[in-house]
């Protein structure tokens, strides 16, 4: 087996993941900026091809956001994938160090909180969700 096919065939399988829970994939620095500029609430998913990313960090993002409150926009960057996205919404993330996989929280383009891969790592899908469901009731609207 080629490993470059079968890591391709990974890749491919974590953004259709996360594309399919409705958020939007930003691969370029200039659709970072415009996504993250953007007025309102938006969440975040830093991905990545990790454990952790498969096993509880899409699943939660998937999962967190079938809820009262939620973020007016959902977005996700590809750690190691689209590096000069993922560069550049790290510039928005004043305060935390890069860490993959990992949850942003912006409120008009501000950083507000992160969940960092320490926070997503050892933990199940489900203690993720309620983390994230945490931050939606304190910053989100009822929709």
């Amino acid at each position: 087996m080629d490993f470059n096919l079968f890591m391709n065939d990974v890749v491919d399988a974590a953004r259709q993941d996360i594309r399919e829970a409705g958020y939007e994939e930003l691969k370029t620095p200039e659709e970072v900026d415009q996504a993250l500029s953007r007025q309102g609430t938006t969440l975040v998913m830093i991905n990545s091809v990790c454990g952790c990313a498969g096993g509880v960090a899409r699943p939660a993002a998937a999962n967190a956001i079938h809820y009262d409150k939620r973020p007016d926009h959902l977005v996700t960057v590809f750690a190691g994938q689209d590096r000069e996205a993922t560069e550049k919404a790290r510039e928005y993330f004043e305060g935390y160090p890069p860490s993959s996989p990992s949850f942003a929280f912006l409120n008009d383009g501000e950083i507000v909180t992160m969940l960092e891969r320490h926070d997503i790592e050892g933990f199940s899908a489900m203690d993720v969700i309620g983390k994230l469901q945490n931050i939606f009731d304190d910053h989100c609207k009822e929709v």
